[in-house]
């Protein structure tokens, strides 16, 4: 059951930031791709896909607006630097001379997105989880970069 509401909200020129913490902000994407993997015994040594899942993870302070990232900035960051190298591609020749590992891919996807991410707010990429299958990911976090 919906209830109409008794008024519309309208701004009153106070802050509309009620969050003074560092938050975390995550948006999902899914993609099609093959590869094969070099030095390797076993079935994904042949052409293969997958239908791959991915979570970009990015942090910062709250903007006036009250948000820490606009998801539509996330997703255009995806559709014009990842997208194209990843979705429906033959993986082995659309990135950097690698191993087409979930573990190499999350860790490129990591640079790349770094590469596009505003600096304003403190804003830092978090994570990036790449699932090759819906039970097995990789995984990259902004602290292991010093390890």
């Amino acid at each position: 059951m919906f209830f109409a509401p008794k008024e519309i909200k309208t701004e009153t020129g106070e802050s509309l930031v009620y969050n003074l913490h560092r938050t975390m902000v995550s948006k999902e994407f899914t993609f099609d791709a093959a590869h094969h993997l070099f030095n390797y015994e076993g079935k994904c040594k042949s052409l293969h896909g997958h239908t791959y899942h991915l979570q970009i993870a990015v942090s910062g302070y709250l903007d006036d607006r009250g948000m820490t990232y606009d998801f539509g900035d996330l997703k255009n960051i995806y559709k014009n630097h990842l997208e194209p190298y990843l979705d429906h591609r033959y993986l082995n020749e659309s990135l950097p001379y690698m191993n087409t590992t979930a573990e190499n891919m999350v860790f490129w996807i990591f640079q790349t997105t770094s590469k596009y991410l505003s600096e304003e707010r403190e804003l830092r990429l978090e994570y990036v989880r790449l699932y090759e299958t819906p039970t097995a990911f990789a995984e990259f976090r902004r602290e292991w970069l010093d390890d």
